[in-house]
């Protein structure tokens, strides 16, 4: 394995994941101007230390790309949600930051064809477990595993 600037390959998608579903959840609850917003993590987030945490830098372009995608086709992914969830539930019942995890993945499985459907599961179960418990992971895990049987065939 190559590792460049002491960090593997593919850190750097990680860590625009994860930034992206923070920027995802800022994007709705504040609702900010998008163009702003991405300013703010470039210039204030990716890669930065805040309050003695070492931020891991991350692909600037890829964390762009998802937040501008998700925010782009926003009505799409969630019809797409919503579609998979069990019947008598809806999107409004989910936590908010886990509906941006779910987004973040969709828009992936949707748009990024050069992310293989496994990388793009393992990631955002990864991303779940920085916020929530094992159970919540393994909904995400199934539920973007239905996900990619609708968009990737």
């Amino acid at each position: 394995m190559t590792v460049r600037n002491g960090r593997a390959p593919g850190q750097a998608r990680s860590a625009a994941r994860l930034a992206a579903v923070q920027a995802l959840y800022q994007l709705e609850m504040e609702k900010p101007e998008l163009r702003l917003l991405l300013d703010e993590f470039h210039q204030h987030r990716l890669g930065a230390e805040i309050e003695d945490v070492e931020y891991l830098a991350a692909d600037v372009n890829f964390f762009d790309d998802i937040v501008k995608g998700v925010d782009a086709r926003r009505d799409e992914i969630d019809g797409l949600l919503t579609a998979r969830l069990a019947q008598g539930w809806s999107l409004s019942r989910l936590d908010r930051t886990m509906h941006q995890v779910l987004r973040a993945g969709t828009y992936e499985l949707l748009a990024r064809r050069d992310v293989n459907v496994g990388t793009v599961i393992t990631e955002y179960v990864d991303v779940a477990h920085a916020f929530f418990e094992e159970r919540e992971a393994k909904f995400v895990n199934g539920l973007l595993d239905a996900v990619a049987k609708d968009v990737r065939q």
